[in-house]
């Protein structure tokens, strides 16, 4: 059975870092583009970032741009996503998903508060 598996999330302060990372079983991990998506109360869930099977292909929302990296390891089969600068409307629940859409994990929630 696939499974995603967030971890990494927490409480910071404006302009701190965080790395989430997400860690997959179950599929063929490296024949996959995967994204970072995120959700905040009351707001529709929208991508982060997403990197495509080997690695070589990356693709940001405008609001990560500069500030967020990702990354993977498809000997470990983990995708990670650095977040640096951190600003309070980053807070949300952090999703990791294979980018065709038909697997997340559970989350992880971000909270950049002083």
């Amino acid at each position: 059975q696939v499974q995603l598996v967030e971890s990494g999330g927490g409480l910071v302060q404006p302009g701190g870092s965080l790395r989430l990372s997400c860690a997959a079983s179950g599929f063929l991990f490296n024949h996959y583009t995967m994204g970072w998506y995120r959700q905040a109360p009351g707001k529709e869930r929208e991508l982060v970032a997403r990197i495509d099977s080997t690695g070589s292909i990356t693709h940001y929302a405008d609001s990560a741009k500069g500030r967020f990296t990702i990354s993977r390891d498809n000997a470990k089969n983990t995708v990670s996503l650095r977040m640096d600068n951190l600003k309070p409307e980053d807070t949300a629940m952090y999703y990791c998903m294979r980018h065709d859409g038909t697997y997340w994990g559970q989350g992880t929630q971000v909270t950049v508060s002083s």
